[in-house]
């Protein structure tokens, strides 16, 4: 017997040609790059189909991501049960298109070819599950808005992996931050001192799934993958957005102004590329990015100003090489209320784990604060059971149990089951797609401005992209 779920996905996916059952949906991953592209199948999920469509050109890429899949399909505990089935050549899209093999397709790869790929997906009506970022110029920008009208038009959904959404500390703080008992009300700010500033600071030799990660060598190239903000900080400015503005439909014509964004490099020897990529020598589109020291320019380190509604926000993202022992990817985060400001720190004091303050400056009494402080917690603590306070200094820690901290990887497969939801009704809350147009705005025009003039050194010489407090 159909379940409601099943008939709504049907009727969502009755646009497209299927021979799928009702409750079924079927995966295609098309052109995988990144390794998110493997990361949505860690999990499995109980409406998609094992078998996975994989459309690529031939190339280390697709073999990379295969042998991931494999690593799921292999590990010891809860192993999954996808089988790929593989179709290569240099006409896959059109191949994809054509034999229409699933319903969902799930885009991680060259984002320099990403905006095109969406747009030509739904206009043949697929649904699309993006990794972000789906634009990284303002070139790009256009054609994304001309693919959420095609998609309204297709009845199909565009999506972005909004991970960040999913850590905890990220959900608290956006908890806290509408307590108006204990926050306030957000501040304006000014573009000195915004009313929210966030740093992300990320590494380009890491491990994922418990492996070394691989990269491939076109990841270092910002004209493939998208320089800092136009990358990573299109979780930084969606955070802003979801935190401080939530379920609020933004235009991205009246309510967001970009005031100044900036540009510096991390810089990369021959040793670190080939360790990261396993290739012996740079490819030759880096000629224009190796300086003189035989060192790889690699622009991964930004920042824009900008606001929204009239709310003063800033963002930075950083890249090094590799994180020194025991420390590890961070993230730092202030939110100033008229009552409070909360606060994210994942620093040496912290042992380079994440926690959220609250910081009191509403004029009451750090008893009378305290009070109200636990009252909102113990709200909070009804759906996040667990969840406590405790002074910590001149401010207070919440208590996040450990069983909340489930990891950055594990994000993936609950942005997953969000889209899948949104595709058993068949739609969206309706903020979603303006703020996803608002959030690209954002990065695209960051790009804009940051190339509009000489950004600190010369491309030659790297700027200290340490974290800033």
């Amino acid at each position: 017997m159909k379940t409601k779920l099943a008939l709504t996905t049907a009727i969502a996916l009755s646009a497209m040609t299927t021979t799928a059952t009702d409750n079924e949906l079927r995966w295609i991953t098309l052109d995988p790059g990144h390794f998110h592209a493997a990361l949505v199948q860690k999990f499995m999920y109980p409406r998609v189909n094992p078998v996975v469509h994989v459309y690529a050109p031939e190339g280390p890429d697709v073999a990379l991501h295969l042998k991931r899949i494999e690593g799921f399909n292999s590990r010891a505990e809860k192993p999954t049960k996808w089988r790929e089935k593989v179709h290569t050549g240099k006409d896959f899209l059109e191949r994809m298109i054509k034999e229409r093999a699933g319903n969902v397709v799930v885009i991680s790869g060259n984002n320099r070819k990403k905006t095109d790929y969406i747009y030509k997906t739904l206009d043949a009506g697929f649904n699309v599950f993006s990794d972000k970022p789906m634009a990284i110029t303002p070139q790009a920008f256009p054609l994304l808005r001309k693919a959420f009208e095609r998609a309204a038009r297709k009845k199909v959904l565009l999506y972005d992996i909004m991970t960040e959404r999913y850590e905890i500390t990220s959900i608290l703080l956006r908890e806290l931050v509408n307590a108006p008992t204990v926050f306030g009300t957000l501040e304006k700010g000014t573009a000195e001192k915004p009313a929210v500033e966030m740093e992300s600071v990320h590494y380009f030799f890491k491990e994922v799934a418990g492996k070394p990660l691989t990269r491939p060598p076109w990841f270092y190239d910002t004209r493939q993958q998208g320089e800092a903000i136009p990358d990573v900080g299109t979780h930084l400015v969606d955070l802003v957005q979801w935190q401080c503005f939530p379920e609020v439909t933004l235009d991205w014509r009246k309510d967001i102004k970009v005031h100044a964004a900036r540009r510096w490099p991390t810089t990369m020897t021959p040793a670190q590329f080939k360790l990261s990529t396993g290739c012996d020598k740079y490819p030759d589109y880096f000629k224009k990015d190796i300086g003189p020291d035989g060192a790889l320019n690699v622009f991964q380190n930004g920042d824009v100003t900008w606001s929204i509604k009239g709310v003063h926000a800033k963002v930075a993202a950083l890249w090094g090489f590799q994180a020194p022992p025991g420390t590890g990817d961070t993230h730092y985060q202030i939110v100033r209320g008229s009552k409070a400001d909360v606060v994210i720190r994942q620093g040496k004091e912290q042992n380079y784990k994440v926690a959220l303050y609250v910081e009191n400056k509403s004029g009451a009494s750090a008893d009378e604060f305290d009070k109200t402080l636990r009252a909102a917690v113990a709200r909070i603590a009804a759906k996040w059971s667990g969840v406590d306070v405790k002074k910590a200094g001149a401010a207070w820690e919440i208590i996040i149990p450990d069983k909340y901290h489930v990891g950055h990887e594990a994000h993936f497969g609950q942005v997953a089951e969000k889209y899948l939801r949104c595709l058993g009704e068949g739609k969206m809350s309706a903020w979603e797609v303006p703020n996803m147009i608002a959030k690209y705005f954002v990065t695209t025009e960051a790009f804009r401005l940051s190339h509009a003039k000489k950004q600190g050194r010369d491309a030659g010489g790297a700027m200290d992209n340490s974290p800033r407090r």
